[in-house]
C-alpha cells in the first residue's frame, strides 16, 4: 500500500507507506483515495516512496477503485468546506493517493473484492496467479455465502462467520446484509449480538473498533488519532454496564456499537469508514469475568464518581477537537444512573444521540401512532401501564407525553397523568416521590400503593400494557388475561431483548388473548397459528430509527438532537405501515424496505431540523427523499469521475505541473 496521507507539507517523511503531493499548504478538503496504480518495479505489494516515484508513470487505463474515502458513499454530502474543523488551524495537502495492489491488496478489507476482481483490475493491480483465473461476480458470491450462514444451526456460529467475512470482505458483507436483511439481522444485531458480547472473550479473534481504558486517562485524543479514518461521521460508544438486559459485560459490550454501526452502513448508507465504533473500559463489577482469563477487559472494580466523570469528559472533548462539531455521538447501553446524567450534560454542546432512551421512544411511538388506525381513538384516550422505569420506559412514556401534548396542546404535566409506571418496587406513586430517582418523579401520580403488575392492572385498567424491565416472563398469563378483559384488542408490547428477557411471547400473547391482541417485540418472533389464523409478530426494533434518523443529521448537518426530531421520525415509520401490514396484526412494515424506509425517515427528520434551524447544509435539497436515497451513488460516481480526470491530467503533464491541477480540487 503507498499512501500519500493527509499530513502537513514540511511535516511528512514519506515513511511507513505516506509520502505527500501537494503545491502548497492549503486547508480544507480531505483526501481522496485513488487505488489505481501498482508499486513500482516491485509486483508484490510492498511499499515505494511516493516522493521518488513520477506520476506521469501512473498507467493511464489503470482502474479506479470504487471506493474513496472523503466522498461519502453513504449518509450524504462530505464537508467539502471544511466545516466541521473550521475552527483548528490544520493545514493539510489537498489530496492523498492510496495505492493498493497484489497480496496487500487481497488482505485490505476495504478494497478486497475477491474474484469478483475483473481481468483488467487483476492487470492493473498485479493479481495475476494470485487469484484463480475465475472472475464471480458479487451477486454469485452472495448467493454463495448465504448457503454457507445458513449451513450453521447455531445462531453464534452465523454471527462469527458474518464477523470473519465483514473482516475479508467489507463490500461482500454489506450486500449480503442488504439483500437479506430480514434474516440476517437477528445474527448481527439482536438477539444474536447478546449472547456475542456474552462470550466476547471466547470468540475474539481480531479487534475491532476503537478501546478507551483508564490507561488511557489524559490521553484520549492520542488515541483517537490512533484509527486510520479521519473523517468520522458517527460515533457509537458505550462502557457495557447494562448490554441489552444482560447486565455488566464490561469491555465485551464492543458487539454492541459494532453491530450498531453495521446497521448504519446496511440499513441507512452511511459509509463504513465515517464510522467509529468505542468501548470506554472503566472496569467491570461481574464476578464471573473479573475470574475468567479469558476476559478482555480492565481486570478491577468499576470506576464511579469523579474518575468515571472526568474520564467521559476529556473523551467528549477530545471526539469534538478531533472529529468536529457535527460528527454524532450514539450512547448505547449505559446504566440508568450514567446515560440519563450524560445525555442531560452533552446534549447542548455535542450532537448526542441515546438509543435505549430516545430511540427505543421513537420507534414504539410509531408503532403505537400506528395501532391507533386499529383500534381507534388518539393517544390521548388511552391510558399507558409500563413494567420497567429505566432508560427505555420512561424515554418512551415521556415521547408519548410529547406527541399527545403536541396533538391536544394540553399541558405536559396534564397528559403525564395517563401514563403509569411500574418498576421493582410496584407502582410509582406521589407517596413515593422523596425516595425516586429524578428521572422517576415526573410519573409519581396521586394513587394508593400497588405493590404488583396485576393488581396495577386490575386498578389502572390500561389499553396499552408496556414492558421494558428486563424480566422474562413477567407477563404472566393472569396478566394478558387481565388485559383481555378490560379491553376488545388489547395493546401489549414485550421490548426487553433478548429473546429470553421478553415479558412474553407472540403464542402467549395470542393465545391468552384468544387471537385479539396487538402484540410487538423487541426481539424477533415467527409467526403465530390460533384457530385457524395465522398472526405475524411485529418488532419493535431500533433498526427501523436509527440509521435513519443518524442519516437525517448527517445529511443536513444538524448539530444538536431536538425532541422534535424524534416525533419526526416517529411520524415517518408510522407513515410507512401499509392497509396490508394491518391485516396481518402488523403496526410495523416489514424490514425488506428497511432502506426506503430509511430514507423516509432521514428526509423527515433532516426536514424538522431545517424547520428548526438546527440544519448547517444549505441550500436545502428540494427533494429530501430523493436526496437521501440518492446521495450515496451521486457523490460516488462524480467522486470517481473527478479522479479519472485528474489522473488522466497527470499522465499528460510534466511533474512540475502538478500543482496547478491539484488546485482544481
Amino acid at each position: 500500500m503507498i499512501s500519500a496521507t493527509r499530513c502537513t507539507f514540511l511535516g511528512c517523511s514519506g515513511l511507513g507507506g505516506s509520502g505527500n503531493i501537494c503545491g502548497g499548504q492549503r486547508r480544507g478538503y480531505g483526501p481522496w483515495r485513488v487505488t489505481c496504480m501498482s508499486p513500482i518495479n516491485d509486483r508484490n505489494g510492498s511499499v515505494v516512496n511516493v516522493m521518488e516515484t513520477p506520476l506521469k508513470e501512473i498507467k493511464k487505463e489503470a482502474v479506479v477503485e470504487d471506493v474513496d474515502d472523503n466522498p461519502i458513499s453513504g449518509g450524504g454530502p462530505r464537508d467539502v468546506y471544511g466545516e466541521d474543523k473550521a475552527t483548528e488551524d490544520h493545514f493539510v495537502t489537498p489530496w492523498s493517493v492510496s495505492v493498493a495492489s497484489g497480496y496487500t491488496l487481497l488482505r485490505d478489507p476495504h478494497f478486497n473484492k475477491g474474484l469478483a476482481f475483473t481481468e483488467k483490475e487483476r492487470d492493473a493491480h498485479y493479481l495475476r496467479g494470485l487469484l484463480p483465473p475465475t472472475t464471480i461476480p458479487q451477486e454469485t458470491q452472495v448467493r454463495k455465502m448465504i448457503q454457507h450462514i445458513r449451513q450453521y444451526q447455531v445462531p453464534l456460529q452465523r454471527y462469527m462467520a458474518m464477523m470473519d467475512l465483514q473482516e475479508r470482505n467489507e463490500r461482500l458483507f454489506y450486500k449480503l446484509l442488504i439483500d437479506h436483511v430480514e434474516e440476517l439481522l437477528p445474527i448481527v444485531y439482536t438477539p444474536t449480538v447478546g449472547e456475542a458480547c456474552q462470550k466476547y472473550g471466547d470468540i475474539f479473534m481480531r479487534p475491532q473498533g476503537l478501546y478507551i481504558s483508564l490507561k488511557e486517562k489524559g490521553r484520549i485524543q492520542e488515541v483517537l488519532r490512533n484509527w486510520p479514518e479521519k473523517n468520522i461521521q458517527v460515533i457509537v460508544v458505550t462502557d457495557g454496564e447494562r448490554i441489552l438486559g444482560l447486565g455488566d459485560l464490561g469491555c465485551q459490550g464492543m458487539g454492541i456499537p459494532v453491530g450498531k454501526l453495521s446497521l448504519y452502513t446496511a440499513l441507512g448508507g452511511v459509509r463504513p469508514s465515517a464510522c467509529l465504533p468505542i468501548t470506554i473500559d472503566v472496569g467491570t463489577n461481574n464476578e464471573r469475568l473479573l475470574n475468567d482469563e479469558l476476559y478482555i477487559g480492565l481486570k478491577q472494580r468499576r470506576a464511579t464518581g469523579q474518575e468515571y466523570s472526568e474520564l467521559m469528559h476529556e473523551f467528549m472533548t477530545a471526539v469534538k477537537q478531533t472529529y468536529g462539531e457535527k460528527v454524532l455521538i450514539q450512547f448505547e447501553d449505559f446504566a440508568n444512573h450514567n446515560a440519563f446524567d450524560l445525555l442531560e450534560k452533552y446534549r447542548s454542546t455535542h450532537l448526542v444521540f441515546n438509543d435505549d432512551i430516545q430511540g427505543t421512544a421513537s420507534v414504539v411511538l410509531a408503532g403505537l401512532v400506528a395501532a391507533l388506525k386499529l383500534v381507534g381513538g388518539n393517544l390521548a384516550d388511552h391510558k399507558f401501564l409500563f413494567l420497567g422505569a429505566g432508560e427505555a420506559g420512561t424515554g418512551i412514556a415521556e415521547l408519548i407525553a410529547l406527541e399527545t401534548s403536541k396533538q391536544t396542546n394540553a399541558p405536559l404535566d396534564e397528559v403525564r397523568k395517563n401514563i403509569w409506571l411500574v418498576d421493582s418496587k410496584g407502582l410509582i406513586v406521589s407517596s413515593r416521590k422523596e425516595s425516586l430517582q429524578h428521572f422517576k418523579k415526573p410519573w409519581a401520580h396521586e394513587h394508593e400503593p400497588v405493590k404488583n403488575l396485576l393488581d396495577a392492572v386490575n386498578k389502572i385498567k390500561p389499553t396499552v400494557l408496556i414492558g421494558t424491565s428486563g424480566q422474562g416472563s413477567a407477563f404472566t398469563k393472569e396478566v394478558v388475561e387481565a388485559m383481555a378483559s378490560i379491553n376488545e384488542k388489547p395493546i401489549i408490547l414485550s421490548l426487553s431483548n433478548p429473546t429470553s428477557q421478553s415479558e412474553c411471547t407472540a403464542e402467549e400473547a395470542y393465545t391468552w388473548t384468544q387471537g385479539r391482541a396487538i402484540f410487538a417485540s423487541g426481539s424477533p418472533f415467527s409467526p403465530v397459528e390460533y384457530k385457524g389464523k395465522v398472526f405475524v409478530p411485529g418488532q419493535a426494533n431500533n433498526a427501523y430509527i436509527f440509521p435513519g434518523f443518524g442519516l437525517g443529521l448527517i445529511m443536513s448537518g444538524t448539530i444538536r438532537v431536538h425532541d422534535d426530531l424524534l416525533l419526526a421520525a416517529s411520524e415517518a415509520l408510522a407513515e410507512q405501515v401499509s392497509e396490508e401490514n394491518f391485516e396481518k396484526g402488523l403496526i410495523f412494515p416489514p424490514f425488506t424496505n428497511i432502506r426506503k424506509i430509511s430514507a423516509h425517515i432521514a428526509a423527515k427528520v433532516a426536514a424538522k431540523a431545517y424547520e428548526l434551524g438546527l440544519a448547517t447544509r444549505l441550500p436545502q435539497p428540494k427533494d429530501l427523499v430523493k436526496f437521501a436515497e440518492s446521495c450515496k451513488d451521486t457523490v460516488k460516481q462524480k467522486a470517481k469521475k473527478r479522479i479519472r480526470e485528474v489522473l488522466r491530467d497527470i499522465g499528460n503533464h510534466d511533474r512540475n505541473q502538478i500543482s496547478r491541477i491539484i488546485k482544481r480540487f
